[in-house]
């Protein structure tokens, strides 16, 4: 029912959710917001109803098509996706139709972070030395974004060198409440990376899709997603003096994977809410990918309210977000919380300083117990000396100590806190182990802004935490070198040394190729583990050092009291510090504004470029749909056990020269030392192809003995070779590709490579024991089929080796719009039952169309046509 709300001399027109009727009193928040849409958009009557009647503990079988305000993207993503659209641009002149209609439909905003690496660290110039180089190897992808901000209306880019996207999302871009000319509606913030969930901190709903998802929204589709479960997490009491918001968040994250919150919302309510401000509250809902839940919402309330103020959003619009949020009944009350399908319960009282790792978000670590877990973990005895320092490293050696992420440089009172911390132990002589790669990368220049007003700057110099570029860096692998003399210990010693950041997540393999073992720690541990140079320390009893008078120096002397912190907060953080910031947020440096850009409704695209190429995804598409045909004749093209991520599976981290990757860049005249990382060549799907499944700390069953991308080519009499080797093979004999997996195939972050690769490598089917869901429907979305085995099935227990020859049935048969619940699978001679995980109709319809992009293309060409496959 539309309405209106007047705030001040304005009146808004709102589409109303009355949350006084008892049914949607008793909804959560997340779906009340969901609600609004559908009812805004004229959604069909059962999908209302699937929301409006939702019961907590029902059976799921219900979708939902939600409209996104808006989307949200990141460089590595974004230059993909534009490229995407540029070639769809192409293919819609080459069917006689207007290249100029493929266009965003809703706001497109892009924030170039993803980019900038760690190559020089520690020096007053490291800033600047790694912009250059950032604007070195990159110059290529810049100006194609220069060009889609200037082609393609409602597509904004945030220059490099501003920050990261989710810390700026939640200090500048996110409206909470969208305005567009006297309409008022929540705003649903959907983004190319799974941490867009920073943003539920702020009462805003928005999760992470992948980047072929992100272009069919953009274009004006809805993203289809089954009704969720939501889980309520309690919180009451207050944190201990000890205990920081990272503490929190690592204990939540082992709290609700020990829960099972995948492909659920989670809301937090409770006095405990009240009591946490935002900056705490964005810091947990960043890890919602670490919980594995599809958003962590905290409702609207004054503390929102406060910091929209306090980072300088316009007075009229925080007064419409409170006005909005208590007329919609999306203002959180401390008193009477929703139903829910599961009700968790925290005590803020009971968490103590911890740090996670050495492989996974959800592994908490009790501080006290560091050492000894460490220590559990078999070594044999390694020691190597380095040359230029004469001192000697071992097992555990911190190699890399990185104040990194969005995570918690957003987070003042943790970033104080490693100031003051910083300043106690400079005071007292202390510095960063020698063999420690130490850097800063904050996610905001309002970092910057505090720590020279609170004057902590020059002590976190001193230590080695020198400014080392504004961009995620090191929590998404792009942390440069290691100190040379350490690289060379680690391969002569084979020595297993740690990295200790404040990031997200610290899967195998992703934080730096020579570093096996990484732990997630609070922005003050990180400088403490720096100090103490080692994991083999037990921080609560053993001194990190001994001071200028020879006497030892425990972290307990070093930690700054609450109230230091909350003082130098109170004392130097202003609203005018982010109003200073993002004046010119929009604005790039002379090396942004002297690039080139080309003026043309189509991309000229280079044929000799490196950096960005036009995809093949649509080459030679037919305007008519085709049916999907039975996949027969396929081989196992890489086997894989339980919880392999898309780490694992997309191409990350740095381009080794000897990789196939390596090589293909060496071919084309690119120097070793300009390979740069697969992040920055996202936009060459040659390059991205050969990197799929390449992932130094893989472990392909087909391939035993053996980590990295290596699998047998079946149709060479099985000689190992590598996967990219084994799928062009497979291509040019015209045979499909297949990957067998246990639980949890495809958990982390929402990357589109992790579909497209295997896609461009010929693999039509998945067959694994789960899927996690942004995977799942990236998968359909590039027009590969998830199978899953059914309950108390998997490879061993159907004595599947992998070596078979497959075949999936049935899908010929069903060339309408839906296939059945499962489907035929032959094995040589194993035939199973598996699950067709295409979870909703459009899903469904995706995959009939060979993925979203042909989709999209053919609704733009012929709208009548497939909207009437789409709804009949």
């Amino acid at each position: 029912m539309t309405d209106f709300l007047t705030v001040g001399s304005r009146r808004y027109r709102i589409h109303r959710v009355d949350h006084r009727v008892d049914s949607v009193a008793r909804l959560p928040y997340s779906l009340r917001i969901m609600l609004e849409n559908l009812l805004r958009h004229g959604a069909p009557a059962e999908q209302v109803r699937a929301v409006a009647g939702w019961e907590p503990r029902a059976e799921r079988t219900a979708a939902v098509d939600l409209h996104p305000a808006r989307v949200f993207l990141h460089d590595t993503n974004g230059v993909p996706a534009l490229a995407d659209l540029a070639a769809m641009r192409d293919a819609m002149a080459a069917l006689g139709g207007d290249p100029g209609r493929v266009n965003p439909a809703i706001p497109a905003e892009l924030v170039v972070d993803h980019s900038i690496i760690a190559d020089v660290f520690g020096r007053p110039d490291a800033l600047a030395r790694n912009a250059e180089l950032e604007h070195e190897r990159n110059a290529e992808r810049y100006r194609f974004l220069r060009w889609g901000q200037a082609s393609m209306r409602g597509f904004t880019v945030v220059p490099p060198g501003k920050g990261i996207m989710h810390q700026i999302n939640v200090e500048h871009l996110a409206r909470v409440v969208m305005r567009h000319g006297d309409e008022a509606y929540p705003d649903l913030c959907l983004g190319t990376d799974s941490h867009t969930t920073m943003v539920n901190g702020l009462g805003t709903l928005g999760w992470g899709i992948g980047g072929i998802e992100a272009e069919a929204v953009m274009l004006g589709q809805s993203v289809s997603i089954p009704v969720p479960d939501v889980v309520g997490v309690r919180l009451h009491g207050e944190l201990p003096v000890a205990a920081t918001a990272t503490d929190l968040v690592l204990t939540l994250t082992e709290l609700l994977r020990r829960h099972g919150v995948v492909g659920m919302i989670v809301e937090f309510h409770g006095p405990g809410v009240t009591a946490l401000p935002v900056t705490d509250r964005v810091t947990i809902a960043n890890m919602s990918p670490e919980f594995g839940s599809t958003a962590a919402l905290f409702p609207i309330d004054a503390e929102t309210i406060r910091y929209l103020r306090f980072t300088g959003r316009e007075t009229h619009h925080a007064d419409l977000v409170e006005a909005y949020a208590k007329e919609q009944g999306l203002w959180h009350d401390p008193e009477r919380s929703p139903a829910y399908t599961a009700d968790l319960d925290l005590d803020l009282a009971g968490v103590v300083p911890s740090i996670a790792g050495p492989r996974r978000p959800q592994d908490r670590i009790p501080l006290d117990a560091a050492k000894s877990a460490f220590r559990a973990q078999a070594h044999p005895p390694a020691r190597a000396r380095l040359a230029d320092s004469g001192q000697e490293i071992g097992h555990g050696a911190v190699a890399i100590a990185a104040i990194t992420s969005c995570t918690n440089t957003s987070n003042p009172s943790v970033m104080i806190a490693a100031g003051l911390l910083a300043k106690k132990a400079a005071e007292r002589g202390l510095r960063a182990k020698p063999w420690v790669k130490t850097t800063l990368s904050p996610g905001s220049r309002v970092v910057m802004d505090y720590y020279t007003e609170a004057g902590l700057t020059p002590y976190l110099e001193r230590l080695g935490f020198t400014l080392a570029g504004f961009g995620c860096m090191t929590c998404i692998g792009a942390s440069g070198p290691l100190i040379d003399e350490v690289s060379r210990a680690v391969g002569e010693h084979d020595l297993d040394v740690a990295a200790v950041l404040s990031g997200n997540r610290n899967f195998e393999g992703r934080i730096q190729p020579e570093v096996r073992s990484n732990y997630l720690a609070s922005p003050p541990l990180v400088v403490a583990y720096a100090i103490a140079g080692t994991m083999d320390i037990d921080l609560t009893t053993e001194p990190l050092g001994t001071d200028t008078t020879g006497r030892p120096v425990y972290l307990r002397d070093l930690w700054p009291a609450a109230e230091e912190v909350r003082d130098v907060i109170e004392k130097v953080i202003r609203p005018r510090m982010f109003t200073r910031a993002y004046a010119d947020v929009l604005d790039g440096d002379e090396r942004w504004q002297g690039l080139d850009v080309a003026s043309s409704a189509t991309y000229p695209w280079d044929p000799g470029s490196a950096y960005v190429r036009r995809p093949p995804y649509l080459d030679g598409i037919s305007p008519h749909l085709s049916p999907p045909a039975d996949i027969t004749g396929a081989r196992v093209l890489v086997k894989l056990g339980d919880f392999i991520t898309t780490d694992h599976i997309s191409p990350a981290g740095a381009i080794l020269p000897g990789s196939p990757a390596g090589r293909y860049l060496t071919e084309l005249g690119v120097p070793r030392p300009q390979l740069n990382t697969y992040a920055s060549r996202r936009g060459n799907h040659e390059v991205m192809m050969r990197g799929t499944f390449a992932n130094v700390r893989l472990r392909n069953q087909l391939a035993p003995g053996t980590e990295g991308g290596l699998t047998p080519n079946f149709l060479d009499g099985g000689r190992l070779t590598s996967v990219y080797d084994a799928a062009r093979a497979y291509h040019a004999a015209s045979v499909p590709a297949m990957v067998i997996a246990g639980e949890g195939y495809g958990a982390g972050s929402s990357r589109d490579w992790a579909a497209k690769g295997p896609a461009l490598l010929g693999v039509k089917a998945i067959i694994a024991k789960s899927f996690e869901r942004i995977h799942r429907s990236n998968l359909v979305g590039m027009g590969i089929l998830p199978l899953q085995f059914l309950p108390g099935q998997g490879p061993d227990e159907l004595g599947l080796t992998g070596r078979e020859v497959f075949a999936v049935r049935g899908l010929a048969s069903h060339a309408g719009r839906r296939l059945p619940p499962t489907l035929a699978v032959t094995a040589d001679d194993i035939t199973f039952q598996a699950r067709v995980r295409l979870d909703t109709q459009r899903e469904a319809d995706y995959y009939r169309h060979g993925g979203i992009l042909p989709y999209v293309l053919r609704d733009l060409l012929t709208p009548s046509p497939v909207a009437d496959q789409a709804t009949g």
